[in-house]
């Protein structure tokens, strides 16, 4: 299937084409046909040839109702232009082909109505030359009479070559199906109708709803009025959803492939147009069906931030227009360029912001993006449009080589400062060296880790340093190793570390080091203790008491109690129910 729009001035037959092409009138409401004017979207469909379908997305041409127009031709590929012979090149003809132009519409057929009433060939030159300067270029013109059928079959003819010249479709893109129409069937629930300009529909799909913040399920879906498992691109769809109330959906919403689009309220764009044409600061941004209140803040020359009224699905290099309500006309295209773009709080950074951007070209390219990120989620960018090649080196966390680079050499000046700097540590905690390396995830100081880098207890260390202690706690250390020689259970008090000079990080120190072993708070022993108490348990009759444990090791409960429990975890001891221990033997011990 193909979907074309129309465009036109007001009352120039577009509707009557449209029937006269597909033998259906577009026209949908009671209004509509009292008035013979288009006031909304209409849908009609006709087969040119066997296997070629084109559908007809038909637009109002009063510029009373130019929003509408918008929501028909913003998800389409081609339009059928229509002009009366009669009435020639007109206000809302123009601002049509802007408009067209703004959102860079490339393929395009010229009819000339009411040829039976007016010479064609003023029209159509005039025409011709309009749209010649615009994106659609040199368009073939065919002159009709839809009353009397003349010129159909030729305008027919000329509609089938136009498909021809369609570029495909992208079937294996995430599907962002802009949302014309929602409303209720009885029985049936939701239905929502769009054109799928890309990707695929099927029936089961889960879809996110953007704006209700949240998931459906298609539970039936149709093309052409009849019931299809699955639509592809480009196509005129009936969504049947599950899981959303019809009054939460309107136009200008999306149904999107979930995890593919990135909601934006802030935007960087490329203007096209006069770049010395003065933009309102306040406009309506028009992409897709969708029609946002904006405001505009010129960045360059023909760069600009836009910040939208509510967050839209985009991807870089989406085409949109911005239009000034109150002129009633086009103030330009836009081309994304940034879908999220860094905030601008420093001075001159709105500056340096448009030096970027000049050398955009919003197509979304993995490289570009990844240079300028530095650090990006893998999902962060296929939500902006990118396809995504590299491998992620933690999680689904991108690192640009650049940057790796840089921080592995800053992550190896952090570890050796922080030992010179805190000579009783190791290393930094894993979390002062992600703050310190602006990092967004603790995964990724480990990613950056290269020997002879490496974590340990928590902490970045050189594995290839000696856990050497300061000069003054090896001394302190010496002192409590001479002193536990002849009595390895006495642990000296708390008194007597304080006048050694062994604080809570001195002991700490220790411990890492594996010089002492902390039983607890205050209490430590050399770490041969601990097998040499075992040993001397092992000689008691089985079961034992902490009493005679203490008594057998000529110690305090402030030593016996900690101690044994220490034993108890390394399994070298089992404490049974009645709170007595056993010494477990050799075949027995868990490590």
């Amino acid at each position: 299937m193909f979907v074309i729009a129309t465009a036109g001035h007001v009352d120039h037959g577009k509707s009557t084409l449209v029937q006269a092409l597909t033998g259906m009138q577009p026209d949908r409401w009671a209004e509509e046909l009292r008035r013979g004017l288009t006031i909304d979207l209409g849908f009609a469909w006709t087969q040119l040839r066997p296997g070629s379908t084109v559908a007809f997305v038909d637009v109002p041409g009063h510029e009373r109702f130019v929003p509408n127009m918008l929501a028909g031709i913003g998800p389409v590929p081609a339009v059928l232009f229509v002009v009366a012979a009669d009435e020639g090149w007109m206000p809302q003809s123009a601002e049509h082909l802007a408009a067209l132009h703004a959102l860079d519409v490339r393929h395009g057929l010229l009819a000339v109505t009411r040829s039976d009433l007016a010479d064609p060939g003023p029209a159509t030159a005039a025409a011709l030359a309009e749209i010649a300067r615009t994106s659609l270029g040199t368009v073939e013109a065919v002159a009709v009479s839809p009353p009397s059928g003349t010129g159909v079959p030729q305008l027919r003819a000329a509609l089938d070559r136009l498909l021809t010249r369609l570029p495909d479709p992208d079937l294996d893109a995430p599907v962002r199906l802009w949302i014309d129409r929602a409303f209720s069937i009885r029985g049936s629930g939701t239905v929502v109708t769009g054109t799928l300009a890309a990707g695929r529909l099927r029936v089961g799909d889960e879809l996110e709803v953007a704006s209700a913040g949240r998931t459906a399920r298609v539970r039936a879906l149709q093309s052409l009025g009849r019931p299809v498992p699955e639509a592809v691109a480009a196509a005129r769809v009936a969504v049947n959803l599950r899981g959303v109330a019809h009054h939460e959906l309107r136009r200008g919403d999306a149904l999107l492939t979930p995890r593919r689009f990135h909601g934006s309220d802030v935007v960087d764009v490329r203007i096209h147009g006069d770049p010395d044409a003065s933009l309102p600061p306040s406009v309506m941004l028009h992409l897709g069906s969708a029609a946002v209140p904006a405001r505009v803040r010129r960045l360059g020359g023909d760069t600009a931030r836009v910040t939208l009224a509510r967050p839209l699905p985009l991807h870089i290099g989406d085409r949109g227009l911005l239009r000034n309500p109150g002129q009633h006309e086009v103030s330009g295209g836009i081309t994304v360029l940034d879908v999220a773009p860094p905030a601008l709080t420093r001075r001159g950074a709105a500056t340096a912001r448009a030096t970027v951007l000049a050398e955009l070209d919003g197509h979304p390219d993995e490289r570009s993006e990844l240079r300028r990120r530095g650090i990006v989620r893998l999902e962060h960018l296929e939500r902006m449009g990118v396809t995504v090649t590299a491998r992620p080196v933690a999680g689904d966390w991108l690192v640009e080589e650049a940057v790796s680079t840089r921080l592995r050499s800053e992550l190896t000046r952090l570890v050796t400062g922080w030992r010179r700097d805190h000579p009783l540590e190791p290393g930094p905690p894993i979390d002062v060296v992600r703050r310190a390396l602006r990092l967004p995830d603790r995964s990724l100081v480990h990613a950056l880790l290269v020997p002879p880098l490496t974590v340990r207890d928590g902490r970045v260390i050189r594995a290839d340093q000696p856990a050497d202690l300061p000069a003054p706690v090896a001394r302190a250390v010496d002192k409590i190793r001479a002193d536990l020689a002849a009595t390895p259970f006495t642990a000296p008090a708390v008194e007597q570390l304080a006048a050694l000079g062994l604080g809570a990080r001195e002991l700490a120190a220790a411990v890492r080091t594996g010089a002492l072993v902390q039983l607890a708070d205050g209490v430590v022993l050399l770490p041969d203790s601990i097998r040499q108490a075992a040993a001397a348990l092992g000689d008691l009759p089985q079961p034992f008491t902490v009493s005679q444990a203490r008594q057998a090791l000529g110690t305090t409960r402030r030593v016996a109690v900690p101690l044994l429990e220490l034993l108890d975890r390394r399994g070298l001891t089992q404490r049974l129910p009645d709170d007595r221990r056993r010494v477990r033997n050799s075949s027995e011990e868990t490590s």
